[in-house]
C-alpha cells in the first residue's frame, strides 16, 4: 500500500516537473524568436528593406484597417451596454456624474484593449499561424533560404511590427468609439449633455490611464504576433497539422493576453 502511494506521488511529481519544463522551454523559444526577429531587423535592415516594409504595411492593413468594421460594431455595443446596465441604476441613486468614471474604468483600463486583442486574435492570429504553416508545407521557407533571405527577417519581423502597430491603433479607436457610443445612449436614457459628459470624462481620465492603455495594447500586439508566428513555424510534415497549429496558437495567445493583462493591472493599480 505504501509502495503504491509512493509510486503515485512520484508519478504526480514527475508529471508536474515535465509540465513545468515544457512551459519553460516554450517561453524560452518565444523569447529566442523575439530576440532573433529584432536582431535580424537591425542586422539586415539594408537588405530587402523595401520588401519587408511592404509586407509590414500589408499586415497593418489586414490587421488594422480591415478590422475596423467589426471593431466599430463591438465598441459601440460595449459602450451602449455599459450605459444601459450602469446608467439606469445610477440615475435612481443620483450618481449620473459617475458615468464617465465607469466608462474609463471599464473600457479604457480593461475591456477596450482586451476585446481589441481578442478580435485581432480571431482574425489575424489565426491567419498568421495558418499562412506560415502552409508556407512550410509548400516548402516556401526552403525557397526563401535558397535565395539567401533570412526567413525570420522576411516572415516574423514584419508580422510582429505590423500587428503591434495595428493593435495599438485599433485600441485607441475602440476606446474612442466606445466612449462615443456610451455618450449617445446616455443622452437617450439619462439627463446628461455633452458639456457635462466631457467635463467628467476629463476629470476621470488620467495620463496614467492613457499610458497604461498604450502599453497594454502594445504588449498584446507583440504577444499575439509572436505566439501565432511561433506556432505556425512548428508545422513539420503535412497540411493536416495546420488547423491544429492555428488552434493552439489562438488558445495560447488568449491565455497570454489574459495573464499579461492581470499582471499589468496589478502593477499599475494596486
Amino acid at each position: 500500500m505504501e509502495r503504491s502511494l509512493s509510486s503515485k506521488s512520484l508519478g504526480a511529481v514527475d508529471s508536474i516537473g515535465r509540465g513545468m519544463s515544457g512551459r519553460l522551454r516554450y517561453y524560452l523559444d518565444l523569447s529566442t524568436l523575439l530576440y532573433l526577429a529584432f536582431k535580424e531587423a537591425v542586422a539586415e535592415r539594408q537588405r530587402g528593406f523595401s520588401l519587408v516594409w511592404e509586407i509590414t504595411l500589408r499586415q497593418i492593413y489586414f490587421t488594422g484597417v480591415q478590422a475596423l468594421k467589426v471593431v466599430t460594431l463591438v465598441s459601440l455595443a460595449l459602450g451602449a451596454i455599459i450605459i444601459v446596465q450602469a446608467g439606469s441604476q445610477l440615475a435612481l441613486l443620483g450618481g449620473v456624474k459617475f458615468i464617465s468614471t465607469i466608462l474609463v474604468l471599464v473600457i479604457i483600463r480593461e475591456l477596450g484593449p482586451l476585446l481589441t486583442a481578442f478580435i485581432v486574435i480571431g482574425r489575424s492570429g489565426t491567419a498568421i499561424a495558418t499562412e506560415i504553416g502552409n508556407m512550410i508545407v509548400a516548402h516556401e521557407l526552403e525557397a526563401i533560404r535558397a535565395m539567401g533571405i533570412n526567413p525570420v527577417y522576411f516572415i516574423v519581423t514584419p508580422r510582429i511590427i505590423g500587428v503591434t502597430i495595428a493593435v495599438i491603433c485599433l485600441t485607441i479607436y475602440f476606446n474612442g468609439v466606445s466612449l462615443l457610443g456610451g455618450f449617445i445612449v446616455s443622452m437617450w436614457i439619462l439627463p446628461m449633455d455633452l458639456t457635462v459628459f466631457l467635463e467628467e470624462l476629463m476629470i476621470s481620465l488620467t495620463a496614467t490611464d492613457l499610458i497604461f492603455g498604450i502599453l497594454k495594447s502594445a504588449a498584446f500586439g507583440l504577444l499575439i504576433a509572436l505566439t501565432c508566428t511561433y506556432h505556425g513555424l512548428t508545422v513539420r510534415y503535412s497540411s493536416i497539422e495546420v488547423p491544429q497549429v492555428a488552434t493552439r496558437g489562438v488558445v495560447s495567445a488568449i491565455l497570454s493576453c489574459f495573464t499579461f493583462n492581470v499582471l499589468l493591472t496589478v502593477l499599475f493599480y494596486l
